[in-house]
């Protein structure tokens, strides 16, 4: 499903999904591993007949297995992918998803005995041709995401269109998602010392926040996307906010600039570069910056041997939602930092459970205006995908298996 085009409106379970693989001997060793994962788990696992599985109180999250068959097939054929494509399709519901997976993140490394986990490489998926990061192919893994609708994003982003994440730095967060998203967008902006005259690189539009907060503070700032749909909505906003002089947006690979900067800054697109290319994207930034210009970068973050282990894999993640992604640890920045430019990093900050709350509030808006998403043509099966990658990635910063730091670089 490497070319897995947009969701399709309206067809029910998406023609692949409707019919689980068969394997009995896989299904019954996925059984065995499942069963014996949860059994120390405080979660409860509900089986037709009344059995139940796991170690979680008359509180605990409850995962109900509505086709037990089906789901250990998919676990079977690919546990990865599987787990996740089984709650897409209703195979199993829950009453507390993001409680549930977070107490399966607890034990990520420890769900699948050491003995067996050896045997990854041989029975874990390689990533297809099609999600390298070359500049045809990183077009395509783009489009895959953000172009699939502006008016989707607007349904549960908040009023900044921010798609990363706020930075609460200790305030209360209920109520404040704005106030955060401004926070975290200014300390990206003074790391890089952002200020009326300088001439600033962005490196990932979004939908024009940043490219904005820096106008409004007198610099002039050209702006690089692959997204079409992020490109006609951030001109669009930065007209609305009277900046568009400031403002130039280019649909361009970030390998095609030629251009020199006071400044450059990026937030969160380092995960769509590609390990084979990190190397070739600090080069490119340390290039494009004057000498004394400065670096602002934010990026979601990973243990740096849980990287190592998990690089090659193909995940539910890259299937369905960011193809050619690999989330960075931040020795592997440190190191592509220091081996491939004349930049050193001054200053750094974390707030990776701030991401938590983030996607807590992106997936309850998500869930509680369903009926405006359902009216743009998505369908139930789009419905259940997002949710679960909203819970995913929110129970990964949760456990800390997960995190978000911002860099401060000078040349």
């Amino acid at each position: 499903m490497s070319t897995l085009e947009l969701p399709r409106p309206n067809q029910g379970i998406w023609p692949g999904l409707s019919t689980p693989p068969r394997s009995p001997l896989r299904a019954r060793i996925a059984e065995s591993l499942f069963r014996n994962a949860v059994r120390n788990l405080p979660v409860r696992v509900e089986l037709p007949g009344g059995r139940s599985w796991g170690a979680g109180g008359p509180d605990a999250p409850v995962m109900r297995l509505h086709r037990p068959d089906a789901f250990f097939h998919r676990l079977g054929k690919d546990a990865k992918i599987g787990f996740g494509e089984a709650y897409m399709v209703g195979d199993w519901t829950t009453t507390a998803l993001a409680d549930l997976l977070t107490a399966f993140a607890a034990k990520l490394t420890t769900l699948i005995p050491p003995r067996l986990q050896t045997l990854r490489r041989w029975v874990e998926r390689r990533h297809p041709e099609s999600d390298s990061n070359d500049v045809r192919n990183s077009r395509q893994n783009i489009h895959r995401h953000y172009d699939l609708s502006n008016d989707l994003f607007t349904v549960f982003l908040d009023e900044t269109m921010t798609y990363s994440s706020a930075w609460f730095d200790g305030h209360d967060p209920r109520g404040a998602l704005v106030e955060g998203q401004l926070r975290k967008i200014d300390g990206v902006l003074d790391y890089a010392g952002v200020r009326s005259g300088s001439r600033v690189l962005e490196i990932g539009t979004g939908w024009g926040a940043l490219a904005i907060r820096a106008a409004q503070r007198g610099a002039s700032v050209t702006s690089l996307t692959l997204s079409a749909e992020q490109k006609a909505l951030a001109e669009q906003r930065a007209r609305d906010a009277g900046v568009s002089e400031r403002v130039d947006v280019h649909l361009r690979d970030y390998r095609e600039e030629t251009g020199r900067y006071d400044a450059v800054v990026s937030v969160e697109m380092i995960e769509a570069v590609g390990a084979e290319y990190w190397g070739e994207y600090f080069a490119m930034v340390d290039r494009s910056l004057v000498p004394g210009g400065r670096f602002g970068l934010q990026a979601i973050t990973m243990p740096h041997d849980r990287m190592l282990a998990s690089a090659a894999s193909y995940t539910w993640i890259h299937k369905y939602i960011f193809p050619g992604g690999l989330i960075p640890s931040v020795r592997s920045i440190e190191e592509s930092v220091r081996e491939h430019t004349g930049m050193r990093i001054e200053a750094s900050r974390g707030f990776g459970h701030d991401y938590a709350e983030t996607l807590r509030q992106w997936r309850e808006t998500f869930l509680a205006r369903w009926d405006e998403v359902k009216a743009l043509g998505f369908d139930e099966t789009f419905r259940r995908m997002w949710e679960f990658y909203l819970a995913y990635s929110e129970a990964g910063f949760r456990v800390d298996y997960l995190g978000v730091r911002q860099f401060g670089m000078v040349k």
